[in-house]
């Protein structure tokens, strides 16, 4: 009997800001509880937001860009990675979708024999502080795969390598009832012209395709390509351009409620729409891409 191997979970999104107060701010506005600063040791910073299913978002800033320039020259594959994006697209978006992994060396092994590899290996620890203030030192193997037909959409996979049981606790209550992550959404003029990268990168074979897409399954979450008919159709959103190449649109989140959420959006006067049973929040500084609510 062939043994089945399940499709790669979602981990997290790499979203590229121009300033990471900024950030924070407009997160916390949106009623997200945003972790604490992270340092990277190779010059970039975060403010992750986690949610109970095991996903974050990672807003990503620059905060010593002579360090950034000098690993991108050495050959540190997320640097590099996150100058061509802010060079190509500018200093906000959604450059990164993230699978989890057990195993990331045998992650880049993979996308090298299939031909998807993005880059070299990234191995690097950092500190992480705790809800409750305590100090903490997590590690992380990341493998790259991508594909040279769309080079302003990035991937890989991430390994915890080594972690300290660092309490997550309130950071994972947020006052919009967001609970996890539910989709991401791309745009591409044939989506199909990419369906082998990704039954690779995510290791799924099966996919829904029809005139406006194709769809994939990652563990609960999913993982969707539209073209711009399908991105005017489903999400109301003119994504038409002359350039080919995946593009991240916009990513979607599960709520509790979502009447609790709309509420909080207009007492904070917080500019979306509705439209088919969610919430579309356009981008705005500090969130550079658009941000969808959905019930769970």
């Amino acid at each position: 009997m062939t043994e089945i191997t399940p499709s790669r979970a979602l981990d997290h999104l790499v979203l590229p800001v121009t300033d990471i107060d900024v950030a924070r701010r407009r997160y916390q506005q949106l009623g997200f509880t945003v972790a604490p600063d992270g340092r990277h040791p190779f010059g970039t910073e975060n403010c992750c937001i986690f949610f109970n299913d095991g996903t974050f978002l990672e807003p990503l800033g620059v905060a010593q860009r002579e360090t950034c320039e000098e690993k991108a020259v050495k050959g540190n594959t997320f640097v590099a990675n996150d100058q061509t994006f802010r060079f190509r697209r500018g200093d906000e978006g959604f450059s990164h979708l993230v699978v989890k992994s057990d195993d990331a060396k045998a992650d880049h092994q993979l996308y090298r024999k299939q031909g998807i590899s993005g880059g070299r290996m990234v191995r690097f620890s950092r500190r992480f502080e705790g809800a409750d203030g305590s100090d903490n030192k997590v590690a992380f193997a990341l493998a790259f795969a991508g594909d040279q037909r769309s080079p302003d959409s990035g991937f890989f996979s991430c390994q915890v390598v080594a972690s300290t049981k660092a309490d997550r606790g309130k950071l994972l209550d947020h006052e919009n009832g967001v609970t996890g992550l539910k989709e991401v959404i791309l745009s591409e003029v044939n989506p199909t012209d990419f369906q082998y990268f990704f039954q690779t990168y995510l290791n799924q074979r099966e996919m829904d395709v029809d005139s406006f897409g194709m769809s994939f399954d990652a563990a609960g979450s999913k993982v969707s390509v539209f073209s711009p008919d399908g991105m005017s159709a489903f999400y109301g959103m003119d994504c038409r351009r002359r350039e080919r190449g995946m593009l991240f649109e916009a990513f979607v989140l599960a709520v509790k409620d979502l009447k609790v959420a709309a509420e909080l959006l207009k007492s904070r006067q917080i500019s979306h729409r509705g439209s088919n049973d969610r919430l579309i929040i356009p981008p705005v500084a500090g969130q550079g891409t658009t941000l969808i609510l959905e019930e769970a």
